[in-house]
């Protein structure tokens, strides 16, 4: 784990956000265009056939596809408290992406025309639900739920399987989302799949979903065939703190997000130096009992950081640069801070708002960008999912009113006939 100030480590952590094609990731970008070649040719054949050398599970009884019987007996498989935990968090998703759909769909009027504009859903998507070192059916809620809002005709979940079969949960998520299809497939070769098809599977419009740096690479290598989401790989945290932070509630949060993989980035910045004694005390105290903490500990030793800043002001220029996925807040005045974020996934103010309350309950959406992706991204919402057409009808008085500018433009750039177009409409009046 980094430790020391952030003057110190902010090049090197700087220098590291340098996307995923990059020349560190040339090798894994070659073995993952073969994977997707081998699909393309191959077809069902060669799913089965890669998800037993990546995934060691021989799916050529079963099958690709996840039957409605498999779903059924999904049911029997989970508890009554965790269906009720994925339907509350499906309707607060739900809630959410359909206020933001709301506010898309708009009329304007004024003196030169009368403006609607409009949506509609892409045609059909495909959502890649990651199952590796652990599952992860609030994924599948993220990624179904918008699409669902935004009115998408066919929705199908991809997702590696566990000796034969997909995670019970995942598939119970998958069916009171009313998702249309599930396979049982995951890695670089689903991502090829859903890009282009196969004898069973039909490729989608749009590919969405987070998975780990393969998966990620893949979907921007196929980004050149159909449409992406975000690169959104493996996942991160930064929490800015000062004096006033709970030492206790950072180290619970920045072990929350540790355990996902030991890909995954956990940082502080604080400008405080007490705090991150007290955090670096509790760490080594919590990792004695800590569950999953094989990967906690490597996530924490490669990727994690405590870092002290000199002023505030250095700590959200550093951010800024950074661009993390989730940034957590935990200062005395988290809004007036928020109003100096350029470049985040999501921002969290305060001790109440921790990224596991987002991850699963709250209804924001956590398929975000990583990877300094924040720069230029948004996180995945029901935006992804629909295309805004624009309906203009243009007053009666209009063509005279704008006949002088478009002559002036058209003429400049060369066009004249547009402005004959516009005048035409006068001379015929």
């Amino acid at each position: 784990m980094r430790n020391g100030r952030l003057s110190q480590f902010a090049p090197e952590l700087l220098k590291s956000r340098r996307g995923l094609l990059t020349k560190e990731n040339k090798e894994v970008e070659s073995e993952v265009a073969q994977i997707v070649k081998r699909v393309r040719s191959g077809g069902d054949a060669a799913l089965v056939e890669l998800t037993a050398r990546f995934d060691g599970v021989d799916i050529s009884g079963k099958g690709l596809k996840v039957s409605d019987a498999e779903i059924k007996k999904a049911y029997t498989q989970v508890r009554d408290s965790e269906r009720r935990a994925l339907e509350f968090l499906r309707d607060r998703i739900a809630r959410v992406e359909k206020r933001r759909l709301r506010a898309l769909n708009y009329v304007h009027n004024d003196r030169l025309l009368r403006l609607v504009q409009t949506t509609r859903p892409l045609d059909s998507v495909g959502c890649y639900v990651p199952g590796g070192l652990a599952v992860y059916p609030s994924t599948l809620l993220m990624t179904v739920m918008p699409a669902k809002v935004a009115g998408v005709k066919r929705v199908a979940v991809f997702s590696p399987p566990r000796n034969e079969d997909i995670d019970p949960l995942t598939l119970v998520a998958a069916d009171i989302c009313a998702v249309d299809e599930v396979y049982r497939v995951g890695g670089a070769q689903a991502i090829a799949a859903m890009a282009y098809g196969t004898e069973s599977i039909a490729p989608v419009e749009k590919i969405v979903g987070p998975a780990s740096r393969f998966v990620t690479v893949a979907k921007m290598l196929v980004s050149r065939d159909v449409a992406i989401d975000l690169p959104a790989g493996p996942s991160e945290v930064l929490i800015l703190a000062d004096e006033d932070a709970d030492p206790e509630l950072v180290v619970l949060d920045i072990l929350s997000q540790a355990e996902h993989s030991p890909d995954s980035v956990s940082m502080l910045i604080s400008t405080s130096s007490a705090l991150l004694g007290k955090v670096q005390s509790l760490l080594e105290f919590k990792l004695n009992e800590l569950k999953r903490r094989e990967i906690v500990e490597k996530s924490l030793q490669e990727r994690g950081a405590l870092l002290l800043a000199d002023s505030l002001e250095e700590g959200v220029e550093f951010v800024n640069a950074y661009a993390p996925e989730h940034l957590e807040l935990m200062v005395r005045e988290p809004s007036r801070v928020a109003d100096h974020i350029s470049s985040a996934g999501i921002i969290l103010l305060g001790r109440n708002t921790p990224v596991a309350a987002t991850d699963y309950a709250l209804g924001t959406n956590h398929v975000l960008p990583t990877s300094g992706y924040a720069h230029t991204y948004s996180g995945l919402s029901v935006l992804d999912y629909v295309r805004c057409i624009s309906i203009v009808d243009a007053r009666e008085s209009a063509m005279s009113r704008v006949r002088p500018f478009v002559e002036a433009l058209s003429k400049r750039e060369g066009l004249p006939n547009h402005y004959a177009a516009v005048q035409g409409r006068l001379n015929n009046a």
